[in-house]
């Protein structure tokens, strides 16, 4: 199942440790077979608020993306990135070609339905 790397990135300067990073991380997501998805495009916001700019990235599957944020690799140009732009980042799994949001929904309404009944 596809795994992927997250960043929302509030605050953006074009230092040239920035652009060293930008020139580094490619090398480190082949190792895993990382790839972008996203990466910064201006985004179209048709709901609430987005400060920022976003990156995604996608692995094969959960236990590589964590390889590569802990690799030695990434961990060398990490600081690149962090000393100089504010945002979070973080790593989900994502769904399935066979994802059925009905499936989720029933499952959420089931532990409803038991929670209400252990409040009683």
């Amino acid at each position: 199942m596809p795994a992927y790397g997250f960043a929302h990135l509030r605050s953006r300067r074009n230092h040239s440790d920035v652009i060293e990073y930008l020139e580094r991380i490619q090398a480190t997501l082949e190792p895993f077979a990382g790839r972008f998805v996203i990466h910064g495009s201006p985004a179209e916001v048709v709901e609430g608020t987005w400060p920022g700019s976003m990156v995604l990235i996608e692995f094969p599957g959960l236990a590589g993306a964590r390889a590569w944020y802990d690799s030695p690799a990434y961990r060398a140009i990490l600081s690149l990135r962090t000393d100089h732009i504010d945002g979070d980042v973080l790593l989900i799994e994502g769904v399935g070609p066979n994802y059925d949001p009905a499936e989720r929904a029933h499952t959420l309404r089931t532990e409803a339905g038991r929670a209400s009944r252990s409040t009683t």
